[in-house]
């Protein structure tokens, strides 16, 4: 019986985890990424912990995918830029191949490897069209329609984190001014609590952190004043919802999914972000498209990348057979 290989690349972990061809997970490893040590450390050290998979799986595994951050040739297997492994252009498909033997490797951007993961084997099982977002330190979103990746002209289709919207004036590390996940994020989110604090808001958040004027703060913090009642964690999530929903508006107008999939850590915080999220959305978009969508969270959230990496792996190499 084949068995894949899926591997999640982070700036801070890695995780490895060798599948059957459904997506069930056997086994996984987690290693330190250590980017400051260089790509062909990473790399070598990445390899070991695939060696070990392969191992255990006595010498079935049949194609290796990968998704990792940033932007990436997927026809080619190169990192083309990952700002936080400090990778340009690396060719990361054949620089692990020649550690691990002829085995094929496959390689894509992380976000869409989750939401893949997601389409095929989680949250939107059943759907054809299937529209996905994460929401962690960024803001991602990738498209899976009968079930395949859309990735636009140079592979650049998803970036929805960086359209600017009106009445956002904050800073973005893409250069640009407003992006919606400079405010829909968990960084946007523990940014606004501290405009909150800074203000002089009645708040558990300045209660909580009275020293250093909430540089400590962050969106867990947010969302666990909003539990306990607090008005300006309220409008803070509030706000934050009603500009993803809207922010959203255009790419379902645009692509018409049957599914929206939230996934990431804004998945943890529930109602509390996508009740005003849904309701913004509804209010932004004509009946019929409102009308035949479904909003879930993500299932997989702790294994969805290594999962689709997996399975992408699987399908591309399936693809091959048949040329």
């Amino acid at each position: 019986m084949s068995r894949y290989i899926g591997i999640d690349i982070g700036g801070t972990n890695m995780v490895c985890g060798l599948t059957d061809g459904e997506g069930q997970v056997l086994r996984t490893v987690k290693i330190v990424t250590e980017a400051p040590s260089g790509s062909k450390e990473v790399i070598r050290r990445l390899a070991e912990a695939v060696t070990g998979l392969m191992t255990h799986a006595g010498g079935q595994v049949s194609a290796v995918g990968i998704g990792l951050p940033g932007f990436v040739d997927h026809v080619q297997g190169i990192s083309e830029l990952a700002v936080n492994l400090g990778w340009k252009n690396v060719p990361l498909a054949d620089e692990l191949r020649g550690h691990i033997g002829d085995i094929p490797v496959f390689l894509d951007n992380d976000v869409r490897m989750y939401v893949y993961g997601e389409a095929v084997a989680g949250a939107g099982r059943g759907f054809s069209h299937v529209l996905g977002v994460t929401i962690g330190t960024g803001m991602n979103s990738a498209l899976v329609a009968d079930g395949e990746l859309y990735y636009g002209a140079g592979g650049r289709a998803g970036e929805i984190g960086h359209v600017p919207m009106e009445g956002l004036t904050y800073p973005c590390n893409c250069g640009m001014t407003g992006c919606l996940e400079t405010a829909v994020s968990a960084n946007g989110i523990a940014r606004q609590g501290r405009e909150a604090v800074a203000r002089g808001e009645r708040s558990l958040l300045g209660e909580w952190f009275p020293e250093d004027g909430g540089a400590r703060l962050t969106a867990a913090d947010v969302s666990r004043a909003y539990d306990l009642g607090d008005a300006a964690a309220a409008a803070i999530l509030r706000r934050t919802g009603t500009l993803l929903g809207r922010g959203l508006a255009a790419a379902v107008t645009q692509l018409a999914p049957q599914v929206l999939i939230i996934g990431g850590g804004g998945a943890q915080a529930g109602e509390r972000l996508l009740g005003p999220m849904k309701e913004e959305l509804k209010r932004c978009v004509l009946p019929f498209y409102w009308e035949q969508l479904t909003v879930k969270t993500a299932e997989r959230l702790e294994d969805a990348g290594v999962v689709g990496s997996a399975l992408y792996a699987k399908g591309r190499l399936e693809a091959q057979a048949q040329q």
